[in-house]
């Protein structure tokens, strides 16, 4: 019996040429908005658009790797080598016939190759993005940044992409399934902190107000990557209580297992079953940091709120969106909706901070004069 090759490049210029296709779309609704618009003007719009799309995806690739459709097409980048699932009609029938709640069915195809559509999209809508900044570089067009962070943009969804090869072709390995949620989020970043270059409104913070900012996307960051790891490891349900686990303050755990990176889904490092006990630390963990986080979101939103009161209101939302959807997924049995909702509150988080910190800089870097005026507040418009 033939097998299915991992990677087939057959379908990539058909798949490229849909990704052109679905980002006409995006393309001509700013193009036609801002008409009469300057460069600098379109680009910034098409940079935030792409940064909402980039949030969408994020969530949808949530949404794929919750249903279990990440291997939906077991190959890439097409599907049995198709570009969609309707020409591969009978190699997921007969995949779906003999696993019927296996990995590949119909609906797990379908929901894979939209998000690798959503992809494509997203990558031709960057590339437009980093020529158009080098051509009005050329021109000499003012107004924009340097088009060295759109051409870093184009770079990073690249190494996203190919995060997302390896995600199939490694069949769900934890760590890269991980680091490919981490790289998502940023791609968003990075996409807003050019947004937030094209119209500089600069935030200025007492120095301590400045580094607790930064520690706290620090542990954001870990935070992130601790959650990410519950999730590939299937690890959410590990302890269905709360404030306990398991009935106890400290439950039985094993750490030793629990953060090998190197290593395949559900596998110990010698290559045994993971042990239960190595699930509840790795849940455990991730909910006695979430304390850590909350607090010193808390803290943060203190000690902005008499420079920036709407971005302490939002890190306040946030940590109060957080708490409640992560309870909601140990109570409730983890329900698609809390845990897309959970995911989604992460990428708003990691946004917030990217412009608050960018404001920051910006405020720091143009000096004392720019120190002296009074702060912006985050909702002002761009000008």
């Amino acid at each position: 019996m033939d097998t299915q090759p991992l990677i087939d490049i057959a379908p990539i210029a058909r798949l490229a040429l849909l990704g052109i296709v679905l980002a006409t779309g995006p393309l001509a609704w700013v193009w036609l908005r801002h008409r009469d618009a300057a460069p600098a003007r379109r680009l910034h719009a098409l940079t935030l658009l792409t940064a909402f799309l980039t949030f969408d995806l994020i969530v949808f690739g949530a949404f794929t790797r919750l249903t279990d459709s990440g291997l939906g097409c077991p190959d890439w980048p097409g599907c049995y080598g198709h570009a969609s699932p309707i020409g591969a009609r009978a190699d997921i029938h007969a995949a779906q016939t003999a696993m019927p709640t296996g990995p590949v069915t119909h609906g797990k195809a379908w929901i894979e190759m939209v998000h690798r559509y959503l992809a494509t999209g997203v990558g031709v809508l960057i590339t437009v993005m980093a020529i158009v900044a080098w051509v009005e570089r050329r021109r000499g067009t003012p107004g924009l940044p340097s088009p060295w962070w759109a051409t870093a943009t184009l770079v990073w969804v690249c190494v996203q992409g190919a995060f997302g090869v390896l995600t199939v072709t490694l069949k769900l390995y934890p760590a890269i399934v991980t680091a490919h949620l981490l790289g998502g989020l940023a791609l968003l970043a990075l996409l807003l902190v050019q947004a937030q270059r094209f119209a500089p409104r600069a935030l200025t913070l007492p120095v301590r107000t400045h580094a607790a900012l930064w520690a706290l996307a620090a542990l954001v960051l870990a935070q992130i990557a601790l959650g990410g790891w519950v999730s590939t490891n299937y690890a959410v349900l590990a302890c269905p209580d709360f404030p306990t686990c398991h009935g106890r303050w400290w439950p039985e755990m094993d750490f030793a297992n629990a953060f090998v990176l190197r290593r395949e889904l559900g596998v110990a490092a010698d290559g045994s079953y993971l042990p239960f006990a190595a699930l509840t630390a790795i849940h455990y963990t991730h909910r006695l940091a979430a304390y850590v986080v909350l607090a010193a979101m808390g803290l943060v939103a203190a000690l902005l709120w008499r420079h920036e009161r709407r971005g302490a209101v939002a890190l306040l939302a946030l940590a109060a969106w957080q708490f409640a959807s992560g309870l909601s997924n140990v109570v409730l049995g983890w329900p698609l909706a809390a845990a897309l909702a959970h995911t989604a509150g992460a990428a708003l988080l990691v946004a917030l901070l990217a412009v608050l910190l960018t404001r920051a800089a910006l405020a720091r870097a143009d000096g004392p004069a720019l120190s002296a005026a009074p702060p912006v507040r985050l909702a002002s418009r761009a000008g």
